[in-house]
């Protein structure tokens, strides 16, 4: 009876190490647009819903909506932006409410649905930039990286004898 409460134990423990990172609604969502295809032709995007992510640049807070400007990166399987690939476009994220510019910071990343309601113009640097607008429905802030880039599961299996053989199975995080 113990060691079925033990497997069963270390089953759900190693199931919820598995889980992945949020779950999105994309129900609607056109996976074939871009932000650099959508600055390109904004009639053809406008009021689809899509699933983008990237890096923060910059974050305004207005009086009843918030602006993330991002670079947009394609997204892993948890949908994740892939900074090590080559940006997508830049976008402009509007948020309802405020949002806190200290979380969302320069350098964080950040994946929403939501739907592209035109463009707005504007410049990197000196030249002319025409920003896809997307208004969320949902938004995930990726938590911080501290560097570490692998998985918080560990597995290890030992044998020892201290007088008796035996053997174990550990799961750590």
């Amino acid at each position: 009876m113990l060691q079925r409460f033990n497997l069963s134990v270390v089953l759900l423990l190693l199931l919820s190490a598995c889980a992945s990172g949020p779950t999105f609604n994309t129900g609607g969502v056109d996976r074939t647009l871009t932000p650099r295809g959508v600055a390109a032709e904004p009639q053809q995007a406008t009021r689809k819903y899509v699933l983008w992510g990237g890096t923060i640049l910059d974050t305004t807070n207005l009086k009843d909506s918030t602006r993330i400007e991002v670079l947009a990166y394609p997204l892993d399987t948890d949908k994740r932006p892939q900074r090590d690939r080559d940006p997508l476009g830049r976008f402009i994220l509007e948020q309802p409410g405020f949002l806190e510019p200290a979380s969302y910071a320069e350098g964080r990343l950040v994946t929403a649905v939501g739907r592209v309601t035109g463009t707005r113009a504007g410049r990197v640097d000196e030249s002319d930039y025409a920003y896809p607008v997307m208004t969320s429905r949902q938004l995930y802030l990726w938590p911080r990286n501290r560097g570490y880039t692998g998985s918080n599961v560990h597995f290890g299996i030992g044998v020892g004898s201290g007088g008796h053989w035996g053997g174990g199975v550990g799961v750590g995080f």
